[in-house]
C-alpha cells in the first residue's frame, strides 16, 4: 500500500517536456511510481488532482531566510506558493560562522525575537536550524562576508596572507559541514571592499569542494560590464562553477546593458566557463538603507555608523557616495523609492521617501539619515525598495534556457513573530507573478519550462540529484496548481497577501498544504552536500 496517491493530475515533471496524465504515488517520502487507474484503498491518503497540474515542489535558489527561519520556521509565505525547499546565505551574507566579536543584530534577517545565538560553526547553526520546525527544506551556502568578518570583524584594511589563510580554513568547515557553496555579496559591505585576490582565493576552495559559486557583483548600472566580467574572472581564475544572482542591471544601466552582458557570458561558456544566472520575476528590487552609504562609514560596524551621523559634518559626507548602491539615491528619485521595512517606525512603511519628506518636512536625504539614526543598533534591517528593474531585461533573460527564477526575499508568516516583517514585494508572490504573468498572461516562457527554472535547473545547478524532478525514486517534494487560477494578489501597499491557484504541497510525502489551506505538518530538514 502506499503511503499517498495524488490522483488524477497532468504531471509536469520538471524536464521541460508536456504534461501528461499520471497518478503520482508516494510511500516512505519518496515517489514510489507514476501509475493510472489504481483501485480506491491503494493509498492511506489520496489528494485529488482532477484539471490540475502536478509539478516538483518548487525551488527557491537565492533566499536571505537564515534568520528568520530560527524565529518561525513554518515558512507559510513560500508554502503557499509550492515552495518546497530554499537555498539560503546568498549575497555574501551567512549566519555562520560566527565568532561572537560581533552583534548579532549585525547577522542577515536579525529579528529581535529572542534567538539565543549560541552557534559559532557553520555546523552549529546547520544543527541548530535541523532542530526548528520548517516548512520547506533548506540547503545553505557560506558567504564571504562571514568568513571575512569572522576573521576582520568591520575592519576595512588590506587582507594579509595569513588573514585569507584563516578565511579559507573557515570556508574548507563549511563545506565539511554540508555548504552547497559560497557566495559573493560584492555591492555590499564588506564584500565591497574585499581585494580580487581574497574572492578567488575563497572561490578556490569551492572549486576544490565541487561548490557553486553565486555572487551579487560589485556594480550592475553605470559599470556593469566590469562587474559581470570580474564575477567571469574570477571564476575562471578559480576553476569554480559560476551563479550570477539577479542578473538584471539596475537604473542607470545603458539601454544594451543586458544584451551585452548575456553576449559576455556566452562567450565565457564557450570558453569553458560554467555559468548561469537567475532573475527575480518583479521590476521591483529591495536592499538594506545602510548600504547607500559610502564604506568609510560603516566601517567599524553600527555603533560607529551611529557615532558618525551624530557629527554633522560626517553626516553631510554620507550624503555623498561617489558609488551608490542605487543610482536612483544619487538622482534623488525619490517617489521611485519606498520604505520597504522599520522596526523604529512602522507606520511609515509602504510610502515613497518623497511622502516622507513631506510628512517630516525634511529633505528626503536627511529623512534616510534620521530613519538609520533611530533604528538604533538595528540599521542594519532598515529596508527599501525601488522600481529600479527593467520589465524588458527580465524578459529577455528569461528567454535564456540558463535563466533560473528566485524570490531574493525570506520565508515569512502572516502570524507570529513574523507577522509585521516584510521580505520583498515579491515575497508572497513570486512563483505566481512566474506562472501567471510571465507564463499565462505575457507568453514569454512556456508552462513546461517555466516549471523547469524553478525545479530541475536549480536542483542541477546544486547537485541534488534527487529533487527538482517527478520520477521513481525521487524525493516526494510536490505541489498542485491550477494553471489557469494562479495570480499574485501582493502589491507594494499589501505585500502580505498569499497567491490564489495552488492546491496541494507536499513536502517529503508529508501535505503541507490540502485544499488551499496550510496544515500543521513542519517536516522541512535541512539537506548537507555530501563530500
Amino acid at each position: 500500500m502506499f503511503d499517498l496517491l495524488i490522483r488524477g493530475g497532468a504531471v509536469l515533471d520538471g524536464s521541460g517536456g508536456p504534461a501528461y496524465r499520471g497518478d503520482v504515488a508516494v510511500r516512505d517520502g519518496r515517489i514510489a511510481a507514476i501509475v493510472s487507474d489504481l483501485p480506491d484503498g491503494a493509498a492511506r491518503d489520496v489528494l485529488e488532482a482532477d484539471g490540475l497540474a502536478v509539478a516538483p515542489g518548487f525551488i527557491d535558489i537565492h533566499t536571505h531566510s537564515d534568520f528568520v527561519l530560527l524565529v518561525d520556521g513554518r515558512a507559510n509565505s513560500q508554502v503557499h506558493q509550492g515552495v518546497t525547499l530554499e537555498v539560503i546565505g546568498q549575497c555574501g551574507f551567512s549566519c555562520a560562522p560566527f565568532t561572537g566579536a560581533m552583534s548579532p543584530r549585525q547577522l542577515i534577517g536579525f529579528h529581535d525575537a529572542g534567538v539565543d545565538v549560541d552557534w559559532r560553526s557553520f555546523g552549529e547553526y546547520l544543527d541548530r536550524l535541523d532542530r526548528a520546525g520548517l516548512g520547506v527544506n533548506v540547503a545553505a551556502m557560506v558567504g564571504h562576508g562571514a568568513l571575512r568578518q569572522a576573521i576582520k570583524c568591520d575592519a576595512i584594511d588590506p587582507t594579509t596572507p595569513d588573514e585569507l589563510r584563516a578565511m579559507q580554513r573557515l570556508a574548507e568547515e563549511a563545506f565539511d559541514a554540508g555548504a552547497f557553496g559560497l557566495t559573493t555579496g560584492l555591492e555590499y559591505f564588506p564584500g565591497n571592499v574585499a581585494p580580487l585576490e581574497e574572492v578567488v582565493g575563497l572561490c578556490e576552495v569551492c572549486a576544490r569542494r565541487g561548490g557553486l559559486y553565486a555572487t551579487h557583483v560589485r556594480n550592475r548600472d553605470v559599470h556593469y560590464d566590469l562587474g559581470f566580467t570580474e564575477a567571469v574572472a574570477t571564476a575562471r581564475a578559480a576553476g569554480a562553477r559560476l551563479q550570477i544572482s539577479h542578473i538584471q542591471p539596475k537604473h542607470g544601466a545603458p539601454p544594451h546593458a543586458m544584451a551585452h552582458t548575456l553576449e559576455l557570458l556566452d562567450r565565457a561558456k564557450r570558453e569553458g566557463v560554467d555559468v548561469a544566472f537567475d532573475v527575480i520575476p518583479h521590476d521591483w528590487n529591495h536592499t538594506s538603507v545602510v548600504s547607500s552609504l559610502p564604506a568609510w562609514a560603516r566601517d567599524g560596524g553600527p555603533a560607529r555608523v551611529l557615532e558618525r551621523l551624530r557629527d554633522p559634518a560626517l553626516r553631510e559626507a554620507m550624503k555623498h557616495n561617489p558609488r551608490p548602491m542605487w543610482r536612483l539615491v544619487a538622482e534623488r528619485q525619490w517617489d521611485r523609492i519606498a520604505l520597504l521595512r522599520s522596526n523604529a517606525n512602522p507606520g511609515l512603511v509602504g510610502m515613497t521617501f518623497r511622502e516622507i519628506g513631506l510628512r517630516r518636512n525634511a529633505d528626503p536625504m536627511d529623512a534616510v539619515l534620521d530613519l538609520l539614526a533611530e533604528e538604533g543598533d538595528g540599521l542594519g534591517s532598515l529596508m527599501w525598495t525601488s522600481s529600479g528593474f527593467d520589465d524588458a531585461d527580465i524578459r529577455l533573460c528569461l528567454q535564456q534556457a540558463e535563466c533560473a527564477v528566485m524570490s531574493d526575499t525570506k520565508a515569512l508568516n502572516r502570524d507570529g513573530p513574523l507577522a509585521d516583517t516584510i521580505g520583498s514585494l515579491s515575497g508572497y508572490g513570486w512563483v505566481a507573478r512566474l506562472l501567471g504573468h510571465y507564463v499565462r498572461e505575457a507568453a514569454v516562457l512556456t508552462l513546461p519550462e517555466a516549471i523547469r527554472r524553478i525545479t530541475s535547473l536549480p536542483a542541477e545547478r546544486l547537485g541534488l540529484g534527487d529533487r527538482g524532478r517527478i520520477r521513481p525514486g525521487a524525493a516526494a517534494d510536490i505541489v498542485v496548481f491550477d494553471p489557469a487560477a494562479v495570480r499574485d494578489t501582493s502589491d507594494v501597499h499589501d505585500p502580505r497577501r498569499h497567491p490564489e491557484g495552488f492546491r496541494h504541497v507536499v513536502l517529503g510525502g508529508v501535505p503541507t498544504l490540502r485544499d488551499g489551506r496550510r496544515t500543521d505538518a513542519n517536516p522541512g530538514r535541512v539537506i548537507r552536500r555530501a563530500g
